[in-house]
């Protein structure tokens, strides 16, 4: 039988394995193992990818996952380790960590999402078209903000994959995970930009304004003025985000001067969508919830 040639050849592939530092594996990328050691491992030509996954699966190496969503079902091979975190950044190329698993993972709130954030860049850049105006603004976040449909269910976390805009991955870092597993995600200050665009995607405005407050001692201020200037989003978020500055009580006035200086406040704004009944900051032109 085919397999016994990779029984024969247990032990080193056991030690390929745990010393990869990933633990999550396509069929293509499992291919391509079998093939780069045929001569380490004394395989042959004819063992089969489908041998080597039935010889991995049989021997409790890998377990095979299937992640169903809309319209699509995404197969893996994981290892028994694999963190939820590490399935959803397989399911695209280049994918990183954003929005509430971001927060989770630099430490910016206390609770513990049930839902992964797994964010692929479009792969042409976006372009804001048309002049930006008053009433565009206004009409844009009158209802509430659209989510992402694009979801499936591993174990008991729901995974959103999000298709945001392309940044070439700006401000992602990798960093370590509950698990110790390395993992791409969004820097501090590219964390709260986002979370402020969406916070829909963090549990709410006070879960962002949460994230604000304990990131106090790590976040810099001209960093995220920098990384808000590279994103270039067409509606102006600054307001939002000096805002947040604001309301979280631990950055000083001259920090909070030097961010409104960097950006013109040419429009009254939004802090998030479908608001009712609001109260407005003079400092920032900003509609936020009444009451915050």
């Amino acid at each position: 039988m085919r397999t016994a040639k990779l029984r024969k050849a247990k032990s080193e592939i056991v030690k390929f394995f745990k010393a990869q530092p990933a633990r999550v594996f396509l069929r293509s990328e499992l291919n391509k193992i079998l093939v780069t050691h045929i001569l380490d491992w004394k395989t042959g030509r004819e063992v089969t990818v489908a041998d080597f996954i039935y010889f991995l699966s049989s021997e409790d190496l890998l377990k095979k996952i299937e992640l169903e969503f809309p319209g699509k079902t995404y197969k893996r091979y994981a290892m028994e380790n694999a963190s939820v975190f590490e399935i959803a950044l397989s399911l695209y190329p280049r994918s990183y960590l954003s929005h509430y698993s971001a927060v989770f993972i630099h430490h910016l709130t206390d609770q513990i999402p049930k839902t992964i954030y797994a964010n692929h860049e479009q792969k042409l850049s976006s372009v804001s078209v048309g002049k930006l105006e008053q009433s565009r603004i206004d009409m844009a976040f009158r209802n509430a903000q659209r989510l992402s449909h694009y979801r499936g269910i591993f174990q008991d976390h729901e995974i959103v994959a999000l298709n945001g805009k392309n940044t070439n991955n700006l401000g992602v870092i990798e960093l370590s995970g509950p698990d110790g597993e390395t993992l791409q995600v969004t820097n501090i200050e590219r964390t709260l930009i986002d979370i402020a665009v969406r916070p829909v995607y963090v549990g709410g405005v006070f879960e962002v304004l949460n994230a604000y407050r304990l990131a106090k001692d790590r976040l810099s201020i001209n960093k995220l003025s920098a990384v808000l200037k590279q994103l270039a989003h067409t509606y102006p978020y600054h307001q939002a985000i000096g805002f947040y500055l604001e309301k979280a009580g631990v950055y000083s006035d001259t920090q909070l001067t030097m961010f409104g200086k960097a950006f013109p406040m040419k429009f009254d704004f939004y802090l998030v969508h479908g608001m009712k009944e609001t109260s407005f900051s003079e400092r920032w032109r900003l509609h936020y919830p009444k009451g915050m």
